[in-house]
């Protein structure tokens, strides 16, 4: 039997290793058909069913599983003999909330790579906790209390300094001394965190203007910014935007940004100090 094809045999790892389509396709930027084509085709040259297809997802045939397994570590040592081709530059995975890594990180991007122009940081928007070994994340950044995992190195960035904020024309920014309850009878823009909620909750106070609902704080701020009311945002994330703070609210315990990594790699450690002195 002649050797299957290098990409059929890539594109089968990852629809093994996610047991999804679609979210294998996202890994490898191409589209789920693409992916689900190259997998059967991979099938009719071995003639062997790999994966069995179900409405919400894949699973491995017992012949896909004893498959897979050394067709991954020969990927994997593909992927390692072709890094020491050319050691002169490490890749660093970086995994952040998607709202951090357009407010906060990526404006600093330009400043960390004239810092060190031997690390090709790739970074990677996502929400979700991370498996780091699974998943190959080197870092991840996230938000909440302090990480109690023994298993990884941890240190806080930043805490939750939440601020609510305005167009620099709207009608309130020309007032002083703004409370809560002044507050809630204008329009709140609110993210996937919910902190308008909480906050209004804790007073007593209820909103008598309208609330926008956002899943993310970056477009919570870009609503903000097109004039639609007042969003309540990490200060962290206000860098050059064109909005003026209203108010700070009270602090949320112990609520921050953490760096996570679960080793002391030398190209790991190097991004995790550029990042805490930002």
């Amino acid at each position: 039997m002649r050797l299957p094809n290098l990409n059929a045999l890539r594109m089968f790892d990852a629809a093994a290793r996610h047991l999804n389509f679609g979210r294998a396709a996202e890994e490898l930027h191409l589209t789920q058909g693409a992916v689900a084509q190259q997998v059967r085709r991979l099938e009719a040259d071995l003639g062997h069913k790999l994966f069995h297809r179900h409405a919400r997802g894949l699973t491995l045939t017992d012949t896909g599983r004893s498959y897979h397994a050394p067709v991954q570590q020969a990927l994997a040592l593909i992927g390692d003999a072709t890094d020491k081709l050319a050691p002169a530059v490490q890749r660093v995975t970086l995994s952040v909330p998607p709202s951090f890594a357009s407010k906060w990180l990526v404006p600093r991007l330009p400043e960390f790579e004239a810092a060190h122009p031997d690390i090709d940081l790739r970074v990677v928007a996502e929400e979700s906790l991370t498996n780091f070994k699974r998943d190959g994340i080197d870092i991840a950044i996230r938000q909440g209390s302090k990480p109690q995992d023994s298993r990884l190195n941890s240190a806080l960035l930043s805490l939750v300094d939440l601020v609510a904020v305005a167009r620099p024309d709207s009608a309130l920014a020309q007032e002083e001394s703004l409370e809560l309850a002044d507050l809630a009878q204008h329009t709140l823009i609110q993210d996937g965190h919910r902190h308008w909620d909480l906050l209004l909750r804790q007073e007593s106070l209820t909103a008598t203007g309208r609330v926008l609902q956002f899943n993310q704080t970056a477009l919570a701020m870009d609503a903000a910014v097109n004039g639609q009311g007042i969003a309540l945002v990490p200060r962290i994330f206000l860098g050059s935007q064109p909005l003026v703070v209203l108010w700070q609210a009270p602090r949320l315990e112990d609520q921050g940004f953490h760096v996570l990594w679960p080793s002391a790699k030398s190209r790991a450690k190097a991004v995790v100090d550029w990042l805490l002195r930002q």
